[in-house]
């Protein structure tokens, strides 16, 4: 049987989305999410290294402080988390960027392949260096800002266990000829991993965009198949789906993706606003060992008060669920789902509203 709202076989689960309906709304926060890599640990550096870097010499590329991106920090009208992330880059390494990129956070569906990106960014700035060395930062882990060599070959440099998967970005980007130089490079989400929404995958695409684009040619888009193949062999334990979401998604569409990176992809219907209905992220809070209860506690109330399907937003299970409703149930879900908790001494679960957003973007 197929489901009306994506003309997809309907599946077995009857918690799947497809099964239900289509998506709501969301505004960028500015929460912090885990970054970039790192050795010497420490907060931002101090002015006397700022200024070397301004010198230049073959330490930076002086380039990188007058194209697109160096200004996005004093620009009013443009988003906050794109304004924090530029005016970050600038105060811990001394540099405006060149780029700035966004990638979203994305989620399953509830079917295999079949993912959406969520209207929730992580950015990266990113300006070039000829010296091959990486300078990196995050507001998420801010006394950890490090200098790193960027190394092709042999074990990488000790990192702390937040900084591997973002060097292995780096380290598989150059190898492929983009930023062999190195990069001075901030990372920040909107979200943290509280929310319950993947954080590395975004992170990694947004990284990947940024550092090809500042070591590309000058207003050529990076290819983004070339660098889903990339991050998919650099890193083939992460969820390959939520990386390609974030890279190729479509405002109001769902996205069927083939098993492998190139295979081919079709795009499908899931827009909940244009039914009358809603998507929303239900983040429970409290001891990690109580989670699990709490939390098909919390589903089980929001189907009792009009919820349509529950499903987990990820491969692993972890604090949240994604959840959709009719627009007209939003406040009788919430309403019973605070009532409980409250009832109980516990903390109340956190809504988050979820958009099905367009894919990662050159911030301007």
């Amino acid at each position: 049987m197929t489901h009306p709202a994506t003309g997809l076989p309907s599946p077995s689960n009857p918690a799947d989305p497809a099964a239900s309906a289509r998506t709501g709304t969301a505004a960028p926060g500015t929460h912090a999410v885990p970054g970039v890599p790192g050795t010497q640990r420490g907060a931002a550096r101090g002015g006397a290294a700022r200024t070397a870097d301004r010198a230049g010499g073959d330490a930076a590329d002086p380039a990188g402080d007058d194209l697109a991106g160096g200004d996005l920090a004093r620009r009013a009208t443009v988003d906050p988390l794109f304004r924090l992330v530029a005016y970050a880059l600038e105060a811990a390494h001394g540099r405006r960027p060149t780029a700035v990129w966004s990638a979203p956070y994305a989620f399953h569906l509830g079917s295999p392949g079949l993912v959406a990106a969520a209207g929730w960014p992580t950015a990266a700035a990113a300006a070039p260096r000829t010296d091959g060395l990486v300078r990196l930062s995050s507001l998420a882990h801010p006394a950890d800002g490090c200098d790193l060599p960027l190394t092709l070959a042999g074990p990488p440099p000790d990192t702390p266990e937040w900084a591997v998967r973002p060097y292995a970005v780096l380290r598989a980007l150059a190898r492929a000829g983009h930023g062999r130089g190195g990069t001075d490079l901030h990372v920040q989400g909107s979200l943290t991993a509280a929310a319950g929404l993947a954080t590395a995958e975004p992170a990694e695409c947004a990284i990947a965009l940024a550092v090809a684009d500042v070591h590309g040619r000058r207003g050529e888009e990076p290819d983004r198949a070339h660098l889903a193949r990339l991050l998919a062999d650099a890193l083939p334990d992460g969820d390959d789906t939520l990386r390609r979401a974030a890279l190729f998604a479509r405002p109001g569409k769902a996205l069927l993706l083939a098993p492998e990176p190139g295979r081919g992809r079709r795009y499908v219907d899931f827009d909940p606003a244009a039914s009358g209905a809603r998507l929303v992220l239900l983040a429970v809070r409290g001891d990690p060992a109580d989670r699990p209860a709490e939390l098909a506690r919390a589903v089980a109330l929001t189907r009792a008060a009009g919820a349509l399907s529950a499903w987990q937003p990820g491969q692993r299970e972890g604090r949240s669920v994604l959840v959709l409703l009719p627009e007209a149930r939003l406040a009788a879900v919430r309403a019973a789902v605070a009532e409980d908790f409250r009832g109980r001494g516990r903390p109340v679960p956190r809504f988050l509203n979820i958009a099905v957003a367009g894919p990662a973007r050159r911030e301007k």
